[in-house]
């Protein structure tokens, strides 16, 4: 029984995301192989090399891989398939993408979203946001998997001793080919990878006042800066600094939300912070009932007063 992990990365390093699938392959029993599909993506292959409790790294080179089109990963992951019990993907944009394509061409279900492993065959997931667990056994002679990363610690980054084994790329589709890409530049944390979040709901009133209120904040606590779906349909905030069940998955050490409500949607996406703090002036917002710490007042007072202090 041999797991293997398709690592996100950027063909220098490995992603946040990959170390916590890794542990969740760990769990499935057997070896865990990580397959790095990439374009002079050697730094990349070296740095999962590293990585604890890794037995063996697939390097696939080529200019197909350069992008990270889904199409020609799939390609290369189905190639390999046969080899492996349990094909593991972090459940992030990238993850989201490939996965359901491998698992349609092997013609098995997909097991999404897990945030633990009872078996090898059986896997628990949260459905209705987050309300109640789900437990899902799988008799697929091979499972593919995305992890919530959320649910699972980080392997060591370091201390690992993994051959590299270099194995010849799959052909580029002639079906895709790579456009462009807008590439947003933030020299804040990245979101899912975030150790402190603040984040800001719909009370802010504009994108100048979430700003003004927030940004202090977050440069004073070193913080990667979040929102409510509320704040981010209203245009306070862009569309990648979404936290919840329709956004990004996160799980701080500290979470700040600041006139946020707390609707099942968001808390499906941040009640796993080790610490949560909110701030607002409705004391029967839903948020106080995940806080660990809660302050009913006036976020536009308070905030400021906030940053001051600290």
């Amino acid at each position: 029984m041999t797991s293997l992990v398709v690592a996100e990365h950027d063909n220098a390093g490995i992603k946040p995301s990959t170390l916590n699938t890794i542990t969740a392959a760990a769990q499935c029993g057997g070896d865990v192989h990580v397959l790095v599909a990439g374009h002079n993506a050697g730094a990349a292959a070296a740095a999962a090399a590293a990585i604890g409790g890794v037995a063996k790294v697939i390097h696939a080179d080529s200019p197909a891989f350069a992008n990270g089109l889904a199409e020609n990963v799939t390609a290369q992951v189905v190639s390999m398939a046969g080899k492996y019990s349990h094909i593991l993907f972090p459940a992030t944009a990238v993850g989201k993408n490939i996965a359901p394509r491998v698992a349609a061409k092997l013609d098995v279900a997909q097991i999404s979203d897990i945030t633990k492993v009872d078996s090898p065959d059986t896997f628990e997931r949260p459905i209705y946001a987050g309300n109640a667990i789900a437990t899902v056994q799988s008799g697929d002679a091979i499972k593919v998997i995305t992890v919530r990363t959320t649910g699972f610690d980080a392997a060591p980054a370091a201390g690992g001793s993994a051959a590299v084994d270099v194995q010849a790329a799959q052909a580029a589709s002639a079906d895709v080919s790579f456009l462009g890409s807008e590439i947003a530049k933030n020299d804040r944390p990245e979101l899912t990878a975030a150790k402190i979040i603040v984040s800001g709901g719909r009370a802010l009133g504009s994108n100048e006042k979430f700003m003004e209120v927030m940004t202090p904040l977050a440069d004073k606590l070193g913080a990667a800066m979040g929102a409510s779906r509320a704040a981010v349909d209203a245009g306070y905030a862009p569309n990648d600094w979404q936290v919840g069940q329709t956004g990004k998955i996160v799980a701080p050490q500290l979470y700040v939300a600041c006139g946020i409500s707390g609707a099942i949607q968001h808390l499906a996406g941040m009640k796993d912070s080790k610490v949560i703090v909110a701030i607002n002036k409705d004391a029967e917002a839903p948020i106080f009932s995940v806080a660990d710490y809660g302050l009913e007042a006036d976020l536009f007072v308070a905030v400021p007063d906030l940053v001051a202090a600290l």
